[in-house]
């Protein structure tokens, strides 16, 4: 296991000592998913909270008619889960699907609440991570109510680069909530516009 990228993205935001640091390690594991695996269904309780080391997933929910909405893309060093069933043990609302071949750091939600009790400063870093997912998914809410479809556009491209060149098309005009042939439409004018 490489526990590395995981050490250093928490270390951004919370120092631990060498000793936390072993006990976080001894409580953690390392997964590889293949493309088109699931790490959460709908239905199923979210028992993991994961850290993607590499590869790209996509969190999603499956409506009724069985018209799929993507919620969020995942790539190295975020983390992904269905948050709302991880921390309060209910069925998920959303898939966790792997778009490439991915590895995972996870941490069981048992195993979570031990180490919040033993690593006080831990509960402090997921509290930070929750509250800045928090703050961009408000933030996601209000764009997709009051900004134009090519201004959403343009800020997805600035904000996520990488994750444009490894996803379809059709998953980001889902995630922009607009239709492929509207976004292929925006792309063509974007590129007459040049």
């Amino acid at each position: 296991m490489n526990p590395k990228p995981l050490l250093d993205y928490i270390a951004r935001y919370i120092a631990l000592t060498v000793e936390e640091q072993h006990l976080l390690l001894a409580n953690i594991n390392q997964r590889r998913y293949l493309k088109g695996q699931y790490v959460v269904q709908q239905g199923d309780i979210c028992q993991f909270e994961s850290f993607v080391l590499s590869g790209c997933l996509k969190s999603f929910y499956v409506d009724p008619d069985g018209h799929e909405h993507i919620a969020m893309f995942a790539i190295e060093n975020w983390w992904v889960a269905d948050l709302g069933s991880f921390i309060k043990q209910k069925p998920a609302d959303y898939n966790v699907l792997c778009l490439e071949t991915t590895e995972l750091i996870q941490i069981h939600h048992e195993k979570l609440e031990e180490l919040y009790q033993k690593i006080p400063s831990l509960e402090r870093f997921f509290r930070i991570i929750i509250q800045n997912a928090f703050v961009a998914s408000q933030d996601r809410i209000v764009q997709s109510m009051s900004v134009p479809a090519k201004e959403r556009y343009l800020a997805f491209r600035k904000k996520y680069p990488l994750i444009e060149q490894r996803v379809p098309q059709y998953m980001i005009a889902s995630y922009l909530g607009i239709t492929k042939e509207f976004l292929s439409k925006i792309r063509s004018q974007l590129i007459h516009e040049q």
